[in-house]
């Protein structure tokens, strides 16, 4: 968004009933939204099936999502300075409906597919112009509170999400994982129109930036594309991967280059000259795709190699969100009294802590065991959030809040889609790795091979059963080793991000502040 414009002047903070509903509708729209990101995950067996493809094609139905909110997230501030705030927010809420509903009432893969890219699109405002909103709500003693309420929405969403959406696949139907968003939104809609519809941020007519645009869909889209099929293609080894890639680089190259010679770019790059934005979001990213990869690690592993079922792996993730909705209130209440430095650094020491704990782990582990890093891990996400946000925002003026907020949530997203893939990339290569050194001791010269085989041929296992049982033994513990590596690892890089985070100067003055709680 171009810096050039009028500086605007919010409305006064929102007062008693009015502040409470409005934070209730911004908060409701945003948990739809992070919802729907995660709740098709564990549908995908159900949806394939009953639309006749396989479920490599089923895949779809989440990248989809993924790829068309990953570009439309930092259009943001752009579309901001068109529309407005109040109306940007209501219009995607609405199209977010009505996508979720074509979404339900898809015949076929292919329409599916085409309703999920448009609802992750129309998707892309709204968290963006969540925290505007609600920052503009509060006044500014009381904005960290603001920000812990809306982080709380975020951190209960994408645990609920596979545990509802498969609630609604065995019990009513996978539309309805769908369908529950119009209700919702509805509400989150009719209340945002009666508490904001004069609260409105002025427009400015800005050209729009096609040629910024269609460069910004070609990279984001390339390299989601290549995250999204890179295993499933062998990465690099793969022609169609590494085009991919090429396209990617490219494109961002050339991307880079017009946005910061555009005079109206559709992405305001120049936030990053800012040393509080850009040490900000990059620890928010590497965090989030830390913190990301793990959460999908886990419950593959237990699902996978511990003998646990969706349900019970679901039920070890589930107490994350204990102490993150306890302690949210806290972190927001005081990180105006508190530099939001310390508070992030507390996060990053707490994260290293648990995937320590977490990389001790090993295939006799019990179910008590693996949940205490879990219920210690919501310490962590209350602080990782809203002081992190505080951070990449302080200093900015009100008008150029959607913009930052906005590019801050791409780089986010982005990096989750990236944890992801590396991390399932990464466990599966060193399981492969661990799996055939272990391979070379199961021979007739080990002592413990032997005394294996005596056992099970005597249970009155057949040779081939045999052999079969004792490959499962060596998978479950190769793929201990690659788990318990790659937590180890995070844990090394979440100690890392502790330096970069105090990059950052301690957060002052302008509008931004109000994401400070406007302690100085």
């Amino acid at each position: 968004m171009s810096s050039n414009t009028t500086a605007y002047v919010p409305p006064p903070p929102l007062e008693g009933a009015a502040r409470v509903w409005g934070t209730l509708a911004l908060s409701a729209a945003t948990f739809m939204n992070v919802l729907d990101s995660s709740i098709a995950n564990v549908s995908l067996p159900a949806i394939s099936g009953d639309l006749g493809v396989s479920s490599t094609q089923g895949t779809w139905v989440i990248t989809s999502f993924g790829v068309a909110n990953a570009i439309a997230v930092p259009l943001t501030g752009f579309l901001t300075q068109r529309i407005g705030q109040v109306r940007l927010f209501m219009a995607s809420v609405i199209l977010f409906v009505i996508s979720s509903w074509l979404c339900g009432l898809a015949p076929n893969m292919t329409m599916l597919i085409a309703f999920r890219a448009l609802q992750g699109f129309v998707a892309g405002p709204m968290i963006p112009l969540s925290q505007t909103l609600l920052l503009s709500s509060y006044p500014r003693a009381k904005a960290g509170l603001a920000m812990a309420m809306w982080s709380m929405t975020t951190l209960i969403a994408p645990v609920m999400g596979p545990l509802l959406g498969g609630w609604i696949t065995d019990n009513i139907s996978w539309p309805w994982i769908f369908y529950i968003n119009i209700p919702v939104g509805l509400l989150a809609a009719g209340l945002t129109l009666l508490i904001y519809r004069k609260r409105e941020s002025p427009t400015h007519k800005v050209p729009i930036d096609a040629i910024g645009l269609a460069l910004l869909v070609l990279w984001v889209g390339a390299l989601q594309l290549m995250l999204d099929k890179g295993k499933e293609l062998d990465w690099f080894h793969s022609p169609e991967i590494v085009i991919m890639a090429v396209v990617a680089v490219v494109g961002f190259a050339f991307f880079l280059v017009w946005e910061l010679t555009e005079k109206h770019p559709v992405v305001d790059l120049s936030l990053f000259k800012r040393r509080n934005f850009w040490s900000g979001a990059l620890a928010t990213a590497v965090g989030y795709g830390l913190f990301f990869g793990n959460v999908v690690i886990l419950p593959l592993w237990l699902q996978q190699y511990m003998g646990y079922t969706a349900t019970q792996a679901g039920m070890v993730l589930a107490p994350v969100g204990v102490m993150a909705i306890l302690l949210s209130p806290i972190v927001g209440l005081t990180v105006g009294k508190v530099d939001p430095r310390r508070y992030a650094t507390a996060s990053f020491l707490i994260f290293a802590l648990i995937l320590w704990m977490r990389s001790r782990f090993n295939t006799q582990t019990d179910f008590a065991t693996i949940m205490v890093p879990t219920v210690i891990q919501g310490i962590a996400m209350a602080f990782f959030f809203i002081p992190l946000v505080t951070i990449t925002l302080s200093g900015l003026t009100p008008d150029r809040i959607p913009a930052a907020s906005g590019l801050s949530n791409f780089a986010r997203i982005t990096a989750g889609a990236m944890g992801t893939s590396i991390a399932t990339t990464l466990w599966e290569n060193r399981a492969a790795l661990h799996h055939a050194q272990l391979a070379e001791a199961v021979n007739t010269g080990s002592t413990a091979t032997n005394a294996a085989i005596s056992t099970l041929g005597g249970a009155g296992f057949s040779s081939e059963q045999v052999l079969a049982q004792i490959n499962r033994l060596v998978d479950q513990q190769a793929f201990m080793l690659a788990t318990s590596e790659l937590f180890y690892a995070s844990a090394l890089m979440f100690l890392l991000l502790v330096p970069v985070i105090w990059l950052s100067r301690p957060a002052r003055g302008g509008a931004g502040a109000d994401a400070a709680a406007g302690a100085h």
